[in-house]
């Protein structure tokens, strides 16, 4: 993989746990009173509580950066140079979606989502296009939902929006969640994911993943079996 950060940081983070999710390696959780903001009682009528479904495929972005479009990994690094055919596949689409990226984004801005097109630990009969987008960022800032969703236009899909309001307790989101989520989940989704607005901004994230979820168990990796791909285009080429 090549060494080279096009934006010099890594495409995204990580997202705190709430109290009952799933912990990972180097996971950590939120604060209680961060907890306590999304699950229980606001701090005042400022406070807007978003739950979204979190989808379980690749985290990866779609940078303007020297005025071209630049597909990347998490890490930051470019896609096309990945060992991995999932983020190669990626760079692919990117390329051949060009101009839907070039329309959307200013100089130093990146799109985050997920690709889905590989399995990783949910399997999908994906009913639209494998990248589910919850991130316009420029640095370490993110749009509030309202100003993403104006900026979109339609032109990509978003997560499943399960709430909007005030705080929403885990047991209403899994509720809201259903048996197989919002985009063609095969068993129970990997969760969701709650982000805590104020008077426009974005102030903080949490996620909830749930305790029997086993990170990865589709990847080959892991499985020691072949790879399981929720989509690839017609005449895909040899990554």
């Amino acid at each position: 993989m090549h060494s080279d950060k096009p934006l010099g940081i890594k495409a995204y983070g990580s997202i705190p746990h709430l109290p009952g999710s799933r912990l990972g390696p180097g996971d950590h959780r939120v604060t209680d009173g961060q907890a306590r903001i999304c699950l229980l009682k606001a701090r005042d009528r400022h406070d807007r509580i978003i739950v979204q479904e979190k989808v379980d495929g690749s985290n990866v972005a779609v940078a303007r950066t020297g005025g071209v479009i630049v597909p990347l990994i998490r890490a930051g690094y470019r896609a096309e140079s990945s060992p991995f055919k999932q983020h190669r596949l990626f760079a692919h689409w990117v390329y051949r979606n060009y101009l839907r990226f070039d329309a959307l984004l200013d100089e130093g801005e990146r799109l985050v989502g997920e690709w889905l097109a590989q399995a990783h630990g949910t399997r999908y009969a994906l009913f639209h296009e494998p990248f589910v987008v919850f991130d316009l960022m420029r640095g370490q800032t993110r749009l509030s939902l309202a100003a993403f969703t104006e900026r979109l236009a339609g032109r990509f899909v978003r997560p499943f929006l399960l709430h909007e309001g005030g705080p929403c307790s885990m047991e209403r989101a899994q509720q809201l969640l259903g048996r197989f989520g919002g985009h063609g989940a095969l068993e129970t989704p990997e969760g969701a994911v709650w982000r805590v607005e104020r008077q426009g901004r974005v102030d903080f994230l949490a996620k909830w993943v749930r305790p029997d979820k086993v990170d990865g168990c589709y990847l080959p990796e892991m499985s020691g079996g072949p790879e399981i791909w929720n989509w690839r285009p017609d005449g895909s080429p040899e990554l």
